[in-house]
C-alpha cells in the first residue's frame, strides 16, 4: 500500500471488511489490520481430514445475501472468486421420534406442508411471512439503518401519519412479543412450533425473550425467500475475495498485524501502534471488536462513564462447533432430509427452551438444539467425491460451567472448558446423531470439535464463545447498543468509530454497521 491511509480498520470480520471495500469504491485508501494469520474472523476454513474442508465458525450467507453490502459488492466479489451454493430446501426440524419437516423456497409447498400438520399451521406461516413483507420499509430500516438519524426519524413520522400513532405503537406491541407465545397461539402441530423455534437461537435470543417472535418471523420470511446460501470452496472465500477487492481498489489487508492501542492526541484518535511499536496515523479510526477490546485494551484512558458501561456489558451463551469428515453422506433414517441446508435436531419448542435456560444457568444441556450443516449437499468440493463433511453448531453451550443438567459428566471446578469435557459433550451430540444417521459412527472419517473457549482462542471476540459479540436482549440491543449511551458508531473519541457485533444493527454475517459506518465516512 503506497503512502499512509486515509482510514485505519481494526479487526477483519465482516463488518470492516464491507466498510472498507465500500470506503474504497469511494476513493478512500483503507488499512485494515488483522491480529490473526488470516482475515476473516468468524469466516474461516480449514481442513479436518485430507480434502475435508470444514468452516470452522460461520458457514451460511443468508444475511449477507439480502444485505446493502452485498448488494453494491456482488459484481466486484464474484470477479474475485466469492460464489454461492444453494438448496431449495434452506432448512428442517427432525424430532426424537423421526417426525420432521422441511421449509422450502416455494411458498405454495410450505403452506401445503404445514397444512398436513395441522390444519391452519400453514395459513399461520403464510400470515407470519407476509406480515414482515408487509412491514418490510420499517422493519429492515430498524434493523440495518442508523437508528439516531434524521432518516429513521423521518421514516417513523411518515408511518405514523400513514398508519397513525396508536396503529405504529400496536405494531410495535406486537413486535415484543415472544416466540413462544406466537407459536403457541398460532400453531397446533408441535413439529410445526420445532420447526421455527430453534431459529430464535440464531439471534442471540431465547424462545421467551422479548422481540424473539419478530426475529422468527423475519427468519422465516429471508430462508423462503433467500434460501441458505453457502460459500463454494468454504466460507474463507469471502474474507479472500474481500482482500482483492480492496487492494485492487488501493488499499490492504494485513494479517498478524496485533493493535496494541489506539493513538489519541486531544481527545481525537489519530492512529494505532502495533505491538512491535510500529505506529500508523490516519484521519480515522474504525475498531471492530468488542467494547471490552476497545475500552479495556485499545484506549490508554477512557472516562469513567465508559468503563462502568464496559464492566457492565453482558455476553451471551457460547457456542459449541462439532464438525466431521465421513466416508459417505449421511443416511438419514427420515427420508427427505438429503439435501437440506441447516436441519435442527430437537425434541421442540419445550425443548429448545429448556436446553437454552439450562446454558443460561451455567449448566451443560442435558438434550441440546443441534444445527446440522450439509454442505456437500450444496457444494460437493467441500469432500472428496462420494464422500461428505457436516457441520453441527449447538447455540446454547455455557461460558462458565456449573454442572451437567443430565447429572453424568464431571465438571470442573473453576467452571473452565477442558478437552477431556469437551470431548465428552461432543460424545452426547454424536449419540444423538447416531440416532437419526444410519450406521453413523461407522462412517467417520474425522471430528474436530470447537468448545467455546477453543472459540475465543481462534478469535478474542468471541468472548465466552459468544458469537454474537454480546447478550442481545432488547435492554441491549437497537438504541441501546452496545451502551445505553451509544449513539450510532460514534464514541467519545472524536475520529474514533466502533463498529462489530455488539454495535447496531448486531450480530450475524449481513455486515450491516460496516455498510452504515462507510455510508457516514464516505
Amino acid at each position: 500500500m503506497a503512502g499512509s491511509p486515509d482510514i485505519v480498520i481494526v479487526g477483519s470480520g465482516i463488518n470492516a471488511l464491507v466498510a472498507a471495500a465500500l470506503l474504497g469504491k469511494k476513493g478512500r485508501r483503507v488499512l485494515v489490520l488483522e491480529r490473526n494469520d488470516r482475515p476473516g474472523g468468524c469466516m474461516r476454513t480449514e481442513e479436518i481430514a485430507p480434502g475435508f474442508l470444514a468452516d470452522l465458525m460461520a458457514a451460511t450467507f443468508v444475511l449477507f445475501r439480502v444485505s446493502p453490502g452485498f448488494a453494491q459488492l456482488a459484481g466486484d466479489l464474484e470477479r474475485h472468486g466469492f460464489v454461492m451454493a444453494d438448496s431449495p430446501h434452506p432448512t428442517a426440524v427432525l424430532r426424537p421420534d423421526g417426525s420432521a419437516a422441511v421449509l422450502t423456497m416455494d411458498r405454495a409447498a410450505n403452506v401445503a406442508a404445514l397444512e398436513a400438520l395441522a390444519p391452519g399451521d400453514g395459513a399461520a406461516f403464510a400470515a407470519g411471512a407476509d406480515a414482515v413483507g408487509a412491514n418490510a420499509d420499517l422493519v429492515f430500516a430498524l434493523l440495518g439503518q442508523g437508528l439516531w438519524t434524521r432518516k429513521t426519524a423521518m421514516l417513523l413520522a411518515r408511518t405514523a401519519w400513514k398508519r397513525g400513532p396508536r396503529a405504529l405503537a400496536a405494531f410495535f406491541g406486537e413486535a415484543l412479543g415472544t416466540a413462544r407465545h406466537w407459536l403457541e397461539a398460532e400453531f397446533t402441530s408441535e413439529t410445526s412450533r420445532a420447526l421455527l423455534a430453534p431459529w430464535v437461537l440464531h439471534t442471540g435470543l431465547g424462545p421467551e425473550s422479548a422481540y424473539s417472535a419478530e426475529m422468527a418471523r423475519v427468519i422465516a420470511f429471508s430462508l423462503e425467500a433467500a434460501g441458505a446460501p453457502i460459500s463454494v470452496g468454504g466460507a474463507e472465500r469471502l474474507p479472500q475475495a474481500f482482500a482483492a477487492l480492496i487492494a485492487e481498489q488501493g488499499g490492504q489487508v494485513r494479517t498478524n498485524a496485533d493493535v496494541a492501542r489506539i493513538i489519541v492526541e486531544n481527545g481525537t484518535a489519530r492512529g494505532v501502534e502495533l505491538a512491535d511499536g510500529e505506529r500508523i496515523f490516519a484521519s480515522q479510526v474504525v475498531a471492530s471488536v468488542t467494547p471490552d477490546q476497545l475500552y479495556g485494551r485499545l484506549l490508554d484512558a477512557p472516562s469513567e462513564n465508559v468503563r462502568t458501561e464496559t464492566r457492565k456489558y453482558r455476553y451471551g451463551k457460547g457456542n459449541f462447533q462439532l464438525h466431521y469428515a465421513l466416508d459417505r453422506p449421511p443416511d438419514w433414517t427420515t427420508p427427505g432430509l438429503e439435501k437440506v441446508a441447516l436441519i435442527h435436531l430437537t425434541p421442540g419448542l419445550d425443548g429448545v427452551s429448556k436446553a437454552a435456560n439450562e446454558a443460561e444457568r451455567g449448566m451443560l444441556p442435558e438434550t441440546p438444539t443441534i444445527c446440522v450443516g450439509q454442505p456437500c449437499a450444496l457444494d460437493p468440493s467441500r469432500a472428496p467425491e462420494g464422500k461428505a463433511v457436516l457441520w453441527l453448531q449447538l447455540p446454547e453451550a455455557p461460558r462458565h460451567i456449573k454442572g451437567d443438567a443430565a447429572g453424568i459428566l464431571d465438571t470442573p471446578a473453576d467452571g473452565h472448558w477442558t478437552d477431556n469435557l469437551r470431548e465428552a459433550y461432543a460424545d452426547r451430540v454424536e449419540s444423538i446423531l447416531c440416532n437419526h444417521i444410519k450406521d453413523f459412527r461407522d462412517t467417520v472419517v474425522a471430528r474436530r470439535a470447537l468448545s467455546p473457549a477453543d472459540l475465543q482462542a481462534l478469535n478474542m471476540n468471541l468472548v465466552g464463545g459468544d458469537p454474537y459479540g454480546g447478550f442481545c436482549g432488547l435492554d441491549q440491543f437497537f438504541v441501546w447498543r452496545p451502551f445505553k449511551t451509544s449513539v450510532n458508531h460514534a464514541t467519545e473519541v472524536a475520529n474514533l468509530w466502533h463498529i462489530g457485533a455488539s454495535t447496531h444493527p448486531g450480530p450475524g454475517l449481513g455486515g450491516g454497521s460496516g455498510a452504515l459506518i462507510a455510508q457516514r465516512l464516505g
